[in-house]
């Protein structure tokens, strides 16, 4: 019998409390019953965008021969994202600085395949989005965690400097942060672009930082976000459009490379590889020819508000701890039991399903998508309050 390569069984560690959850968990064995209140992931609990599936459809007729052949970075559609970025940042972004990915995913999975060499040390933030650990092994490289400030979920400068090495290659900063709501100042941000500055004149090399912006449309209370890569020239943009458009499972997303970054025309041609080598990572040809329609739409980012402060105040007069995130789709209440585990477990017997906080590194707490439908959240404050009453009682 074949045994799976040292490196996959590195990986499958990270992922432990992950694949617990998505193949043990009462949940993995209730997911498609559609009487439970779902507050797991960020998935869509109400019909699409009318506007998204319209495009698509019209998008969908073929203009040539060559309207489904293969793809890559596609100049059309690099033009409009290249666009989207001048008006939004105020820099002056090119085409031939955009390369389109399926997602944040495999942008992430891209970009570290370019920057890590085996052995680089690569930081991430705890808590982090559940996957980088796993990318960062399956690179090659060597995964060094930093947590962020327990009180404030704002980045520890003092945690980041002490981890930095003669090792070091990147760092992944992921604002809005999933699952804190956090949003780095841009205080914060020039203050790491100074570390982050001195560190790589140090190891005569530089520290890359690989910007997550998945959430970056998902902002609350007129918040504004703040990208890394406008204060630190060696950044690398990872955006998705499934958070902004709700279509996850629809992947398309990209990498951008800020005008700023020097040496950015020998890094073009090694990403194009990059995106070869972690095995075609690019967007469906439909994807990319509708992108001039996609890019225009949202989500109704006033209703996720809405649902927040709803969430908020009903789990707060109930008697839970719950901050009030700045943006993304989460909520991040304190479990009222010290077992996260064993509380999503109770909370289940209720029909209301949400992520431990031990999946995201946050024990003791768990996590709530806005994502759910409002309906599915009236039906679920019974079974929150019933739940914390079972806890007190324990």
């Amino acid at each position: 019998m074949s045994l799976p390569s040292q490196r996959i069984t590195r990986i499958a560690g990270t992922l432990q409390s992950v694949y617990a959850f998505f193949t043990q968990s009462t949940w993995s064995r209730r997911r498609e019953d559609s009487t439970i209140c779902d507050f797991t992931v960020g998935n869509p609990h109400e019909m699409p965008l009318e506007a998204f599936s319209a495009a698509l459809g019209r998008w969908s007729v073929p203009r040539n021969d060559q309207w489904y052949a293969y793809q890559d970075n596609s100049p059309a559609a690099r033009t409009v994202v290249a666009a989207s970025l001048r008006e939004q940042r105020g820099m002056p972004f090119e085409d031939e600085d955009i390369f389109l990915t399926n997602g944040a995913f495999a942008g992430l999975a891209s970009v570290l395949t370019l920057v890590t060499d085996p052995g680089d040390e690569v930081i991430f933030l705890s808590p982090p989005w559940f996957f980088y650990e796993a990318l960062i092994t399956a690179a090659g490289g060597v995964p060094v965690r930093v947590r962020v400030d327990p009180e404030t979920f704002d980045l520890d400068l003092s945690a980041l400097e002490a981890a930095i090495t003669s090792r070091t290659r990147a760092l992944i900063v992921n604002s809005p942060n999933n699952p804190t709501g956090r949003i780095y100042p841009s205080a914060t941000l020039t203050a790491l672009s100074q570390l982050l500055s001195d560190a790589s004149a140090r190891n005569g090399r530089p520290i890359y930082l690989l910007s997550d912006e998945a959430y970056c449309r998902i902002l609350y209370d007129g918040n504004t976000y703040h990208s890394p890569s406008t204060f630190y020239p060696n950044s690398f943009v990872i955006y998705t459009y499934g958070k902004t458009l709700l279509t996850p499972g629809q992947r398309m997303g990209y990498i951008a490379l800020p005008p700023t970054m020097p040496d950015r025309e020998d890094i073009r041609s090694g990403l194009f590889v990059a995106q070869l080598m972690t095995g075609y990572a690019f967007p469906n040809a439909l994807l990319q020819h509708a992108l001039p329609d996609l890019e225009k739409l949202s989500i109704d980012i006033p209703h996720l508000q809405r649902k927040r402060d709803t969430l908020v105040a009903a789990l707060r007069e109930m008697g839970y701890t719950v901050h009030v995130p700045e943006g993304t789709f989460y909520l991040l209440p304190r479990s009222p039991l010290a077992d996260d585990l064993a509380f999503t477990e109770l909370l289940a017997q209720h029909d209301v399903f949400c992520l431990p906080g031990t999946v995201v590194e946050m024990p003791g707490y768990f996590r709530i998508s806005l994502t759910a439908s409002d309906e599915m959240i009236t039906r679920a404050l019974p079974g929150f309050a019933a739940a914390l009453q079972e806890a007190s009682d324990r």
